[in-house]
């Protein structure tokens, strides 16, 4: 019966993948999740496994405020090392983010193996900086593996969640017809600056006959400002396999999570990097999949400029002309794009956790 420990925590693109992980495990395994108060793992985790939560945050600023904060980190290690001695856990698995690294010193100080999944090409601050620490890390892109020096990277890919790896069908309140369906998106939260670039060409879209579905997140004041059969626009969706499946193109930030469930469903992409994203690694997660030719970058800048409109048309103008299909950039896009994804991702995690516990 082995027992194992997964520490994610935050967004989705930390949870998501450990739950695929979760779920690609054989039949006989016990699994605990290590949390932070207050975080999405409070609402999606404990309905399926038991939660603990520790206080765990960065270590950015100086003087007393970095003392305070190394301390709480030592504190919380203490814990998951109390934690993984009560529950006998055999190994550990986290995907990065602040909660990592109580979680790594934890199982290093009992004597655990534990395995760092890290998603972007740019790696995050805890795993430059314990990486060396773990008994194996394993990357979604491989650019990441020249970033993490002194350690020998496994390239898994990131794992999606099932339904992305099943085909889906257009839920009904999506227009419907003929017309290339665009897809907007902004990751879990929404993103106010890409919904603002996009809105003022809602019409010009329209009016050539695309159909839109433009998932607003929760904090945009202007969503259902503008009506049409095309057009939906919702706060949020449940249905995003079967939208990027049936898309003939999609807006999106380049989080590592949205790109790899863009990878697997061949969706051609206009990336529009989250600006103040840390280390600036949603440009170069986009810059991957542009190297591919599976995506355009398109930076993210005020409504009156024309790069996102001149961007669109570019792509979606040959496929409202009815151009032959050897001269639509968008099928040699998607075919770029399936190059990117790691469809078994979570059942090479999943192997070699198998193969630590053994």
């Amino acid at each position: 019966m082995p027992r194992l420990l997964i520490a994610a925590s935050g967004t989705g693109g930390h949870l998501f993948p450990a739950l695929s992980v979760a779920d690609a495990l054989p039949d006989g395994w016990t699994v605990r999740w290590l949390g932070v108060p207050d975080r999405l793992e409070t609402t999606l985790v404990p309905e399926r496994y038991p939660l603990t939560t520790v206080k765990a945050g960065g270590l950015q600023g100086r003087g007393l405020k970095k003392v305070i904060q190394l301390l709480r980190l030592l504190a919380a290690s203490r814990d998951v090392r109390r934690l993984i001695r009560r529950n006998g856990i055999d190994v550990v698995f986290t995907t990065g983010g602040y909660i990592a690294a109580p979680a790594i010193l934890g199982a290093r100080w009992s004597g655990v193996p534990v395995v760092l999944h890290e998603s972007n090409a740019i790696p995050g601050r805890v795993t430059r900086l314990l990486a060396r620490a773990c008994t194996q890390v394993a990357i979604g892109l491989p650019a990441a593996a020249r970033r993490i020096p002194g350690c020998e990277a496994i390239v898994t890919g990131t794992p999606v969640r099932n339904s992305f790896l099943q085909t889906q069908s257009l839920p009904d309140w999506v227009p419907q017809g003929p017309g290339p369906l665009l897809v907007v998106m902004g990751g879990s939260q929404g993103a106010l600056g890409l919904n603002r670039m996009v809105r003022p060409l809602l019409p010009m879209l329209l009016s050539e006959g695309c159909r839109v579905v433009h998932l607003t997140g929760s904090n945009d004041p202007d969503v259902n400002s503008i009506e049409h059969p095309r057009l939906a626009e919702r706060p949020f969706s449940d249905d995003i396999p079967a939208l990027l499946q049936h898309a003939d193109l999609a807006i999106s930030r380049a989080g590592a999570g949205s790109l790899s469930e863009l990878a697997v469903s061949g969706t051609p992409s206009v990336l529009v990097p989250f600006p103040q994203a840390a280390d600036r690694h949603q440009d170069a997660n986009a810059a991957c999949a542009a190297a591919l030719g599976a995506a355009v970058i398109v930076h993210q800048h005020s409504p009156t400029e024309p790069a996102l409109r001149q961007t669109l048309w570019r792509l979606l103008g040959p496929r409202l002309r009815g151009c032959d299909p050897a001269a639509d950039p968008l099928v040699s896009m998607a075919r770029a794009m399936r190059t990117l994804a790691e469809a078994d991702a979570d059942q090479q995690l999943a192997a070699l956790l198998q193969g630590l516990v053994r």
